[in-house]
């Protein structure tokens, strides 16, 4: 009996650090990498593009490959799931601040960003892609400077 009850605490204890991992940071914890989650998003955008040119010529096969195209599509909202994290979760709940220089132009660019990459899970417009790259472009230079 106390085995079962430690094995089952041992599993809620891996479940808790598994969905907490995810997350960084909310303590806080003063360990950040601005670069290193701007290099993710771009990317995710990379993936996203791939993705949305895999299902294109998916699509002009015969027969149709369901099972790939499925693939591709699931793979595209994953990524497009993983851009807007790190937009809401990281920048816009952790890193921007409220008293912060340029504060609503940096809010304005991360809302951009979230509905570019919400229009990618719903098409397969490379546009969206676009302008995606440059709205996170423009949110480098000015959420890093333009010395980067």
């Amino acid at each position: 009996m106390k085995k079962g009850v430690q094995v089952m605490l041992l599993c809620m204890g891996l479940v808790f650090a598994a969905s907490q991992a995810a997350a960084h940071c909310e303590i806080p914890c003063g360990i950040y990498d601005d670069e290193m989650r701007i290099r993710m998003i771009s990317e995710h955008i990379t993936t996203i593009e791939k993705s949305m040119n895999e299902i294109k010529k998916l699509e002009k096969e015969n027969p149709l490959n369901y099972n790939q195209l499925i693939r591709w599509v699931v793979n595209k909202e994953e990524h497009a799931d993983k851009l807007q994290e790190i937009v809401t979760q990281y920048f816009m709940t952790q890193r921007i601040k409220t008293d912060a220089e340029e504060y609503v132009k940096k809010l304005e660019l991360l809302h951009k960003m979230l509905v570019q990459a919400m229009k990618c899970k719903q098409t397969i417009d490379l546009e969206h892609v676009e302008t995606l790259r440059k709205l996170l472009k423009e949110f480098q230079d000015l959420y890093l400077g333009h010395s980067h």
